[in-house]
C-alpha cells in the first residue's frame, strides 16, 4: 500500500478516507475498561465522516507475531489510506506486516517501561507520524527517557467522552451503585495491581482521612461515570501517566480530583479551585480532601476544562494529522 502523494482538497474526501486502526488494548474480564479510550476516539473520528476499520488482538507477547501475519494478509486483501496503531509494541506488528503510511500513538507504559521503552524509541524513527498522548512523553521523567522528537511528531490524546462523563446527582449515582448515601468515599479509578499507579498512596490517604477507598480495575466502563459521581473526590496517585484520562473524566463530572504532577494533570487542574496537583504528601493531600469529604455533594467547575480535551475535540486533531500524512489540503 503506497501513501498518496501531492495535496488534494479536503472537501468531501473525509468520506472517502479509509483508516485501519490497530490496537491490542482489548478488554477482558479482569480489565473491562481496557482500551475504552481508544474506542471512544474511533467513534468520534467516525462521526466526522472517516471510515474506520479496527484490527484488534489480545495483549501479551505471544500474540504479536500471529497478529503481524494476519495483518499482512488483511493489507494484501484490502486497501486503506493509512494505518493508525495504538501502543509501541503493537506498531512493530504493523511494521512487520508492511503497513504504510504508519501513524503510531504511544500511550505511556510503552515509553517508560524499561524493556518496552527502548523498542518504542527504535520504532519511532520508522513511522510516518509519531504521536504521543501528551507532551510529557517526549521528555525524560524520573530518569526514564522519553521518545525522540522526530520530524512530524504530534500530540494526539484520547479525550473523555462527554456523552458518558457528565455531572450526575451524587445521590442518584450512589443509589444505583448501592452505596451508603451518607458515606464518605475516595475513588482510585485505576487497577490496584498496576504498581506505577501507586494504590498504596491512595490507601494511605483514605486511612489518614478515615474514609472508604473505592478502587477500579474490574469496573464496567459504562458504570465508571456513576462511580466518579458517587465519590467525594478522585485520586490519581501515579508515579507516571502517559496522559491521565481519569483526571479529565473527574473534571467532566465536576468532581474534585487530586493528582500527582503527571501527564495532563498540571494543565487540566491548574486554576481549578478545589483540585490539587502536587507530589504525594499525605498531609497536603489530606488537607485538600477533607473539605470534600465533609461536604454533602462536593463539586468543582471542571467541565469546561475537560471539554477542551474531549474525545470530540481530540478527534479533530487526529483527522488533521491524517490529512497531513496523506497530503490533503484543506480548502475553506
Amino acid at each position: 500500500m503506497e501513501p498518496r502523494t501531492g495535496p488534494r482538497a479536503a472537501g468531501d474526501t473525509l468520506s472517502a478516507m479509509r483508516v485501519l486502526v490497530v490496537t491490542n488494548f482489548e478488554p477482558d474480564a479482569s480489565a473491562p475498561q481496557r482500551g475504552r479510550w481508544v474506542r471512544d476516539q474511533i467513534e468520534a473520528v467516525r462521526r466526522r465522516g472517516v471510515e474506520v476499520e479496527v484490527f484488534g488482538f489480545p495483549p501479551g507477547s505471544r500474540h504479536y507475531i500471529p497478529a503481524a501475519l494476519r495483518l499482512r494478509r488483511l493489507l494484501r486483501r484490502e486497501r486503506f489510506d493509512l494505518v493508525h496503531v495504538h501502543y509501541g509494541l503493537t506498531a512493530w506488528s504493523a511494521l512487520l506486516s508492511g503497513a504504510r503510511p504508519l501513524v503510531v500513538t504511544f500511550h505511556g507504559t510503552d515509553v517508560r517501561h524499561p524493556v518496552v521503552g527502548p523498542l518504542s524509541r527504535r520504532l519511532a524513527r520508522r513511522a510516518d507520524l509519531v504521536a504521543t498522548v501528551s507532551r510529557a512523553l517526549f521528555a525524560p521523567e524520573d530518569e526514564r527517557p522519553g521518545l525522540p522528537r522526530v520530524p512530524g511528531s504530534a500530540v494526539l490524546p484520547c479525550g473523555p467522552d462527554l456523552g458518558r462523563f457528565r455531572p450526575i446527582p451524587r445521590g442518584e449515582a450512589r443509589r444505583k451503585l448501592r452505596l451508603d448515601p451518607g458515606g464518605r468515599y475516595l475513588l482510585f479509578p485505576a487497577n490496584p495491581s498496576r504498581p506505577e499507579k501507586r494504590a498504596d498512596r491512595a490507601a494511605e490517604l483514605a486511612a489518614a482521612c478515615g474514609v472508604e477507598l473505592l478502587t477500579g480495575g474490574a469496573i464496567d466502563p459504562d458504570e465508571m461515570p456513576l462511580w466518579v459521581n458517587a465519590a467525594n473526590a478522585v485520586l490519581v496517585t501515579s508515579d507516571y501517566e502517559g496522559f491521565g484520562l481519569a483526571c479529565l473524566e473527574a473534571l467532566a463530572c465536576d468532581v474534585p480530583a487530586l493528582s500527582t504532577p503527571v501527564g495532563i494533570a498540571p494543565f487540566a487542574l491548574g486554576g481549578v479551585a478545589g483540585t490539587l496537583c502536587a507530589p504525594f504528601d499525605v498531609d497536603v493531600w489530606g488537607a485538600t480532601a477533607r473539605p470534600h469529604l465533609e461536604a454533602p455533594d462536593p463539586r468543582v467547575e471542571g467541565a469546561t476544562r475537560a471539554a477542551s480535551l474531549s474525545a470530540a475535540r481530540m478527534a479533530e486533531r487526529v483527522i488533521e494529522a491524517y490529512r497531513d500524512v496523506l497530503g490533503i489540503a484543506v480548502i475553506d
